[in-house]
């Protein structure tokens, strides 16, 4: 069994497997075209989840711990891990925002939703708030972050610069992300 844990590949494989396995024998009586949508919403769900999740983890964990680390030892969360999770918090958003799109299309509200008319209302301020904070990744903290972690070659007042707008828009991005949790929610359970 640690053969499986030791790689996470083999990890995620295992778990798509134990999915599979569940769809097969308890099966999920939805039509091929029902199966797609709820296909493409837990693909949502699950890039949203990496998101977002590291987005917390970037302000509730990194953020406050990088005053407690060495100076020594700060090279290994700049030159590897912040590069690493940046990786996978750009992308995710990216990902997170074109299945949620394909959700609410699929579904058939999505103008509904983009215009804020209709009972998919509630769902629209959440796409619209996540559509802020994708933009807020991309456009703002992707290019302060090269700048902050060195991968752009800038002088230190730059640098110093770079890296408090990058900080301050994932706080305000953090701080979106409380009532675009809470709109996906009420959506599916008719609240707002």
């Amino acid at each position: 069994m640690s053969f499986i844990f030791q790689s996470l590949g083999r990890t995620l494989l295992a778990g798509v497997i134990i999915l599979a396995l569940l769809l097969f024998f308890v099966g999920n009586g939805l039509t091929n075209g029902a199966a797609h949508v709820v296909g493409m919403r837990w693909l949502h769900v699950v890039c949203g989840m990496m998101w977002v999740g590291l987005l917390w983890y970037f302000n509730f964990v990194q953020i406050p711990a990088m005053p407690k680390i060495p100076d020594e030892q700060k090279p290994a969360i700049s030159q590897v891990i912040a590069p690493a999770a940046l990786f996978w918090f750009r992308w995710s958003a990216l990902a997170t925002v074109v299945t949620g799109l394909s959700v609410a299309q699929a579904n058939h509200y999505l103008v509904q939703a983009l215009t804020l008319t209709g009972s998919v209302r509630t769902i629209g301020i959440g796409m619209w708030l996540a559509l802020v904070m994708a933009f807020n990744v991309w456009f703002i903290i992707w290019p302060n972050q090269k700048k902050a972690l060195g991968m752009v070659v800038v002088d230190a007042v730059e640098k110093a610069k770079a890296a408090r707008m990058a900080m301050l828009t994932s706080r305000f991005n953090t701080m979106l992300s409380v009532a675009m949790l809470y709109c996906m929610v009420a959506q599916q359970n008719g609240g707002l």
